[in-house]
């Protein structure tokens, strides 16, 4: 087991593990699926009224999978892939209804649907080439592929915005991945796919980005090929995952979809695929140097490079369990910095040494070495917020990377325990480390200067 693999994934401590960081709350996941099944309910009455056929709908993608990871950064939306399917017998040519004129259909009861204020819904987006999209005031959007089904032969065919009928299956490729993995096995597939999501998510912008299924289907195809008898533990299974996508992407750019060998997965540009290995080769290194950290903290610290403030750090000092001998040698951190906190919210103050709070909600809040002198020379310190509590989940701010030198300054924003960690590293290695507790309180601080009432303005 590798020496980070209770921060990957832990029954015991489940909320201070990466697993439990990137994916979506249980009240996320309820309010979720409360507006999906009331949307599914609109638009199969609506499609059902228009065509007077059958009509069902399918979850599908990461929520069906089961590895739906949260926004990687504020402003980001949860992603929920809901199929509609009207129903004949025969092809989809068969029928008399079109591709587009299916659509077109789905847009108009998206857009009824948003423009009643009880929904939730924000706006619905310009139709995509094979979905369309509409999007809620909980931080996440539902993208709506409409499909043809023929129930007798099982067979589904996806209505395009350039009026053709698509060879697209989902139900096809979630039944391959299932029959994959029993059990825990399954269980540990989707918490890779999720990491592996997560770093892409971080690493690469929307549009250059590799798509969820195409890293599902490698993560499922890796670990199937790959002998894990002599691994055990998140990490040391993920550098392998890692290290067998790489393999096999750098003998062909091609990946099949394994319920349709007609379709590449890999949408990817050349540029945007040579992008992918370049950062694989990364993230490869990232996991080398981690499994051969000196202890969970420099692991941690580590895998930071690539989880950035997802993955969390140990909760408290463990030097006994944790610390590993390199070369017949004791690792011996050389400084542990002191960190001197101060929060202010109008004329209030508060202080503290290594820990603050509770203080309210609305406070800024100040961070400095309290003895910088006695740093080593050349030494940087770096600075990690990592927020936790049902309340940051609920926003998905989970923290940041907040940057370096011996200062720093934040805001408290939400109730509960959150952390800054500082770390110095001397020419790339740790050398120093603290976890400063901000503890706040459910009390919020009113503005200086609260804005006027309206009854209190002058009318002209």
């Amino acid at each position: 087991m590798g020496i980070a693999a209770l921060l990957f994934h832990s029954t015991s401590n489940r909320e201070n593990t990466l697993s439990y960081r990137i994916r979506p709350s249980e009240q996320q996941v309820q309010d979720q699926q409360e507006r999906w099944n009331d949307l599914a309910g609109v638009l199969k009455e609506g499609l059902k009224s228009e065509f007077s056929k059958p009509v069902s709908s399918w979850l599908q993608g990461s929520y069906k999978f089961g590895t739906q990871i949260r926004p990687a950064r504020l402003n980001e939306e949860f992603d929920i892939d809901l199929g509609v399917y009207v129903e004949w017998h025969g092809s989809a040519q068969d029928g008399d209804v079109g591709a587009k004129q299916l659509k077109d259909r789905v847009q108009e009861i998206l857009s009824d649907y948003a423009n009643d204020d009880a929904n939730d819904a924000s706006e619905v987006t310009a139709p995509k080439t094979r979905c369309n999209r509409i999007r809620f005031t909980e931080d996440f959007h539902i993208d709506v592929p409409s499909y043809h089904l023929d129930r007798e032969d099982d067979a589904r065919e996806l209505a395009t915005e350039d009026d053709e009928w698509e060879n697209s299956d989902p139900k096809a490729i979630y039944v391959w991945w299932k029959d994959q993995f029993d059990g825990n096995e399954r269980d540990r597939a989707r918490r890779l796919t999720r990491y592996l999501k997560m770093w892409a998510a971080l690493t690469f912008e929307e549009a250059s980005r590799p798509s969820s299924i195409l890293l599902t289907v490698l993560v499922a195809r890796t670990l199937v090929a790959t002998a894990t008898d002599n691994l055990s533990g998140d990490d040391e299974i993920l550098r392998a995952v890692i290290k067998g996508i790489l393999d096999r992407l750098s003998s062909s750019s091609v990946v099949r979809n394994p319920a349709n060998s007609a379709e590449d997965l890999n949408r990817l540009s050349e540029d945007d695929f040579e992008a992918l290995q370049v950062e694989l080769e990364k993230f490869l290194g990232i996991a080398d140097r981690a499994l051969d950290a000196i202890d969970e903290y420099e692991s941690a610290d580590v895998w930071s490079e690539a989880f950035r403030h997802f993955f969390p750090f140990p909760e408290k000092e463990t030097q006994s369990e944790s610390t590993k001998v390199v070369n017949g040698a004791v690792s011996v951190y050389r400084c542990d910095p002191d960190i001197a906190v101060a929060a202010t919210a109008g004329n209030r103050r508060w202080s503290g040494y290594n820990e603050i709070g509770p203080i309210p909600r609305g406070c800024e809040l100040s961070f400095s070495i309290a003895e910088p002198g006695k740093l080593p020379e050349g030494c940087q310190v770096f600075w990690t917020v990592r927020n936790e509590g049902s309340e940051a989940e609920s926003v998905n701010d989970l923290g940041h990377v907040a940057g370096t030198g011996i200062r720093n300054t934040e805001s408290s924003a939400y109730k509960g325990d959150h952390f800054m960690d500082v770390v110095v590293r001397l020419n790339g290695r740790q050398v120093g480390r603290r976890r400063v507790k901000v503890r706040v309180s459910g009390l919020g601080i009113p503005l200086r200067n609260p804005r006027r009432p309206a009854w209190t303005k002058l009318r002209r």
